[in-house]
């Protein structure tokens, strides 16, 4: 198999394993004009499937022009989060320690943000860490924000 269509391959196969995110735009702010579709930073918001009452604000960067109007476009790799609590926490089940809760595409095939949910037992708290990689290479760049559950309200771990 060449190296590219084992790439596309690898690409399709963890695009079926993580779980596809739902996501609201709540806003967004033009940062650089093209006459076929300026460049821009989306602010989306992101309810946890297994945490009612928990929402994720992701902000990044998202690519205007023709290729971005078509989709082909590659967005740049930073982005923000801060997870909030905006109604009563009620889980739907047992929390794994680590896992992944959202991910979104960021290229046409090779490229995905990623939203984890760690569990702080310790402290009794969800951390949201997100960061982007692609098949071949990740980057480091990453955006961390933490949510403290009410007294009284334990989480269930699996």
């Amino acid at each position: 198999m060449k190296p590219t269509s084992l790439r596309l391959a690898l690409a399709v196969c963890a695009a079926l394993l993580v779980p596809c995110a739902h996501s609201e735009e709540v806003g967004s702010v033009n940062t650089n004009f093209h006459i076929t579709g300026s460049d821009r930073v989306v602010v989306e918001a992101y309810d946890d499937p297994l945490v009612q009452g928990v929402t994720c604000y992701v902000s990044r960067a998202r690519t205007g022009g023709v290729k971005g109007t078509l989709g082909i476009a590659e967005d740049p790799t930073e982005a923000s989060i801060a997870c909030r609590q905006v109604g009563a926490i009620h889980f739907t089940g047992p929390l794994k320690q680590q896992a992944d809760v959202f991910s979104v595409s960021m290229s046409l095939i090779f490229k995905a943000l990623h939203v984890v949910r760690v569990v702080d037992t310790k402290r009794n708290a969800l951390v949201y860490l997100t960061y982007s990689d692609r098949v071949v290479s990740g980057s480091a760049k990453n955006s961390v924000s933490a949510v403290p559950m009410p007294a009284g309200t334990t989480i269930p771990v699996k």
